[in-house]
């Protein structure tokens, strides 16, 4: 089992930058593919990006493409989400999520552990 806790959340301008991070603790992270979901007020929890368990696999959903970066550093059992150019409609609860199988997951029910999320507001 593995615990996860997002940090970095909190209130930019449009066009801003923030940098989300997920400390695992428990189990180690390389064992997990990661992923970033987001879930905004009255919409279901999105997929925002995912990373394979060596970090050599990225995705990402089309709206954040060439924006968001997911990386990873095992040796700190860390998981990131850098988010650059950012716009109103970014606005939304960020959850990190660990999945307990070789192959990356681009759906919520694909995601075995989840932190309790992390605030991003994007002002216009």
């Amino acid at each position: 089992q593995v615990q996860l806790v997002e940090s970095g959340g909190g209130l930019v301008q449009a066009g801003g930058s923030l940098r989300l991070s997920c400390a695992a603790s428990g189990r180690t992270a390389g064992n997990y593919v990661m992923g970033w979901f987001r879930q905004a007020p009255g919409k279901e929890r999105q997929f925002v990006a995912t990373i394979s368990r060596t970090g050599g696999t990225t995705y990402y959903t089309d709206s954040v493409k060439g924006r968001f970066t997911i990386s990873r550093d095992n040796a700190k059992n860390t998981v990131y989400l850098e988010m650059n150019s950012l716009k109103p409609e970014d606005t939304a609860v960020y959850y990190c999520a660990a999945r307990g199988n070789v192959a990356v997951g681009l759906t919520a029910n694909e995601y075995h552990y989840w932190g309790q999320g992390t605030q991003v507001t994007v002002s216009s």
